[in-house]
């Protein structure tokens, strides 16, 4: 669990430095360490150990200064750094970071005009309409700050997918180096693979549960044992709650299936049960006091006459049904992709560039990627501008022609990420776009634009024959932003009339499509695209199995998703 612990002190580090409003630079260095980290498939505490500095330094994003606090983190488990500036500032007030709508300098300047230092004394100014004092501010940005707090207070106790999942798996990779531990799973939402999750389960098959429970309670980062029982305990671990509970050999299938699906999935199955005389529990699958089933999770749906479902649909959103009648479908597998539809490169706000991104994904065994930079209108992003296109384009060129004589089917795609302005134009003109390979087409502005004016503006681009696919159709930034107001319903309706695709973007924070509007598209015979919006080459790999999830939770097979259809077919797609 190193690699996430590091991960966790240079985010916090980049933290305090937004908020002292130091050098942009040093705050992206340690931003891009983080994220690198995070992904990484590598420990760092072996590299550190074997190679040190030097070794460390080859790790992309990585230079001598953060080499060096790694080594030292590995060593003492924290570095001088970070313990410097938590002391130069109140630990509550990096909490303020979290809320929506709440930015590093906004926090800088009420903490030195109001001497604020938590979330109480900004919800009581921003009541009082003290913020309205300090320049720059006003009603507006009170009555955000407010907003900001309810969403904020919303999420608490539950953490994104993409923080629990690699704690959770770190944590089965300690267990199951234990000669004690015969079977192990994740349970719980996580298995399920939702956007958020409130704590992690774990599940164990030992005839010696008492050292599962020695060992759990003792793993790198615990901060506090909540119990410690002879077949179950509870601690936190990194700020998440995780549980671990030992059960028999002949349990783990009921038990699996009990501590993976929601509380309405469960309540079907135990009805079901009991109307064939049967009680289904954690512990097995009994008619009257005689256990007939529960050693594998199958023994528990086929008790009930229905087809295996697998974790992700175990919502009770009509799985019961389609179990009964054999229609459960045959899930998307991370295996069918063949390519993605949605990176970035360095010729916008992207870190690495076309030929880097293009190994990548020859990597992952892709056939083809659309390097889909943004367009000017997204200013930060550094687009492309018309001066830029030609150039990048004969860069594409180049990189196509260096791949052709190791895999001729692989292809890099001239795309762009175009703006779908405000007043529904797209940031191109049709000219410009008619000669992109892919136009994905965003909004990336004007996000509190009424339901029909939002509607329209991307109904629009859907009309417009150059875009081919709209992203994270949503906009929504999971614990950040809420979705903007669009009618959904209209949405697939257009995209169905003209072939436009839905984007379903990978990123952790986004998921957008999420799965309810993934099963939506499905019913209305709208194509998807599992992209990544990936802004280097690690998070093209790194982050497609969260897109993956929630395509799976949205019951999408292969056939609903346009990229795992081959180069030769996108192409055609493409150019309707």
């Amino acid at each position: 669990m190193l690699n996430l612990d590091i991960a966790r002190i240079f985010n916090e580090i980049a933290d305090i430095f937004e908020v002292k409003g130091e050098n942009a630079f040093k705050i992206r260095a340690y931003r891009k360490a983080a994220l690198t980290i995070e992904t990484l498939t590598q420990d760092l505490k072996v590299i550190a150990e074997r190679g040190g500095v030097k070794e460390l330094k080859n790790i992309p994003g990585i230079g001598e200064g953060i080499a060096k606090k790694i080594v030292e983190i590995a060593e003492t488990g924290d570095c001088k750094k970070h313990r410097e500036l938590k002391q130069e500032m109140p630990s509550e007030l990096l909490e303020l970071l979290a809320i929506p709508r709440v930015g590093p300098k906004m926090i800088a300047k009420v903490h030195q005009e109001l001497g604020i230092t938590n979330i109480e004394e900004l919800e009581q100014a921003a009541r009082a309409h003290k913020l309205e004092g300090i320049p720059g501010f006003g009603a507006k940005v009170e009555e955000n700050i407010l907003k900001g707090i309810e969403q904020y207070r919303s999420y608490q106790g539950r953490v994104l997918l993409s923080k629990a999942l690699p704690y959770a798996e770190s944590i089965v990779n300690e267990l199951k180096k234990l000669d004690v531990v015969e079977q192990i799973i994740i349970a719980g939402s996580l298995r399920r693979m939702r956007e958020t999750i409130g704590d992690i389960d774990i599940l164990v098959v030992s005839k010696r549960p008492s050292e599962v429970m020695d060992a759990f309670t003792s793993l790198d980062g615990v901060e506090d044992v909540i119990a410690k029982g002879t077949t179950k305990s509870s601690i936190i671990i990194n700020g998440i709650n995780a549980d671990v509970r030992v059960v028999e050999a002949v349990s783990f299938g009921a038990a699996a299936h009990y501590f993976t699906g929601s509380k309405h999935h469960n309540v079907r199955i135990r009805e079901l049960g009991m109307k064939k005389g049967l009680k289904i529990n954690e512990y097995g699958i009994f008619r009257g006091d005689e256990r007939i089933g529960g050693e594998h999770e199958e023994d528990v749906f086929a008790s009930v006459g229905l087809a295996y479902t697998p974790p992700e649909l175990r919502e009770d959103r009509g799985e019961i049904e389609a179990a009964k009648e054999n229609r459960i479908p045959k899930l998307i597998e991370l295996s069918d992709l063949k390519g993605d539809l949605h990176v970035h490169t360095n010729w916008s706000d992207g870190r690495d560039s076309i030929e880097e991104m293009a190994k990548a994904a020859l990597a992952l065994g892709y056939e083809y990627i659309a390097v889909a930079d943004h367009s000017p209108a997204v200013g930060i992003a550094g687009g492309l501008n018309e001066e830029k296109i030609p150039k990048r384009k004969e860069e594409i060129e180049r990189v196509n022609t260096r791949f052709e004589g190791d895999r001729i089917q692989f292809r890099v795609l001239n795309s762009v990420e175009a703006d779908i302005k405000s007043d529904f134009s797209m940031d191109f003109s049709d000219e410009i776009l008619k000669d992109f390979d892919v136009v994905v087409g965003a909004v990336h502005t004007k996000f509190s634009q009424d339901r029909e004016t939002m509607t329209t503006r991307i109904v629009t681009a859907m009309e417009n024959p150059n875009v081919d696919i709209i992203a994270h159709p949503t906009g929504r930034l999971l614990r950040k932003r809420d979705p903007y107001e669009v009618d959904m319903e209209r949405l697939m309706a257009a995209a169905k009339d003209t072939g436009t695709v839905l984007e379903l973007n990978s990123f952790p924070t986004r998921l957008d499509l999420n799965d309810i509007h993934c099963k939506m598209a499905k019913d209305y015979g709208v194509l998807i695209a599992i992209s990544t919006d990936a802004h280097d080459a690690i998070q093209m790999g790194a982050v497609i199995k969260y897109g993956v999830a929630t395509a799976r939770r949205g019951w999408l097979e292969p056939e609903d998703v346009v990229n795992t259809r081959g180069l030769e077919y996108v192409l055609k797609m493409v150019k309707r």
